[in-house]
């Protein structure tokens, strides 16, 4: 008897696939105005992030943010000062070339959505009259306006990829933590009934690429890729 693949359960929205809400009760993000100086009151381990994170306080109430590498609880931290310093919050265009950073605002004001995972840091690349180039985990170039905010230094979890998860039952707990489901079964060794990949004796995989009106079983694979095949 055939069931339905990963990709429908998933739709069908069960307990099994949503997010653990507790898990991710702390939110990340700047107020939208911040003014003198805040506080470090707490460093907390939060089994959904792969971070610590740092609880501040300042004039206006308290926020989160990703801990950066090297912070202790009492520290001092700028919002609106020249100074740089690790954890001064201020805006890419109040901080000089090649300063490593974190947690950047898209647009002025959002609060911070790019960088906030363990280790990682960003650096300012170029700057062309209103525009800041910064250099991304991912050593591709991204653009930012110069209002956007920032904090100065590097996440601290560095090094958590470096030991090996030797213990299948040490994974299972780390994804339970986020409700991500683990062990999943691969495509290719799943019954040609159970997903538009399986039998095949193998790995022969059919045509990874799914047409673009395929409906929610068939939609595996490569969905409306904007191309196909090595890049040469």
């Amino acid at each position: 008897m055939g069931k339905r693949i990963i990709q429908q359960a998933r739709g069908h929205g069960s307990f099994t696939y949503r997010v653990r809400k507790r898990a991710f009760r702390y939110r990340l993000q700047y107020p939208r105005e911040l003014k003198g100086e805040g506080e470090v009151i707490k460093l907390i381990n939060s089994p959904g992030h792969s971070a610590p994170l740092a609880k501040i306080k300042y004039s206006g109430g308290i926020f989160y943010i990703p801990a950066f590498r090297g912070m202790v609880e009492g520290q001092k931290i700028s919002f609106e000062g020249k100074e740089i310093k690790d954890g001064n919050i201020l805006a890419l265009g109040k901080i000089p070339v090649k300063t490593p950073l974190y947690c950047i605002e898209s647009r002025p004001g959002d609060g911070g959505k790019f960088i906030k995972s363990g280790g990682n840091s960003a650096s300012i690349n170029k700057v062309i009259e209103e525009d800041i180039f910064v250099l991304m985990p991912s050593k591709k170039e991204k653009k930012f306006n110069k209002n956007c905010r920032a904090v100065i230094g590097t996440i601290a979890g560095e090094g958590r990829l470096d030991k090996p998860i030797v213990k299948a039952g040490k994974r299972y707990h780390i994804k339970r933590a986020k409700n991500k489901l683990w062990p999943r079964t691969s495509a290719v060794k799943m019954n040609v009934v159970d997903h538009p990949f399986g039998s095949g004796r193998g790995k022969r995989i059919k045509s990874k690429t799914a047409k673009r009106n395929a409906p929610p079983g068939k939609r595996v694979g490569l969905i409306r890729p904007k191309r196909t095949g090595k890049r040469k």
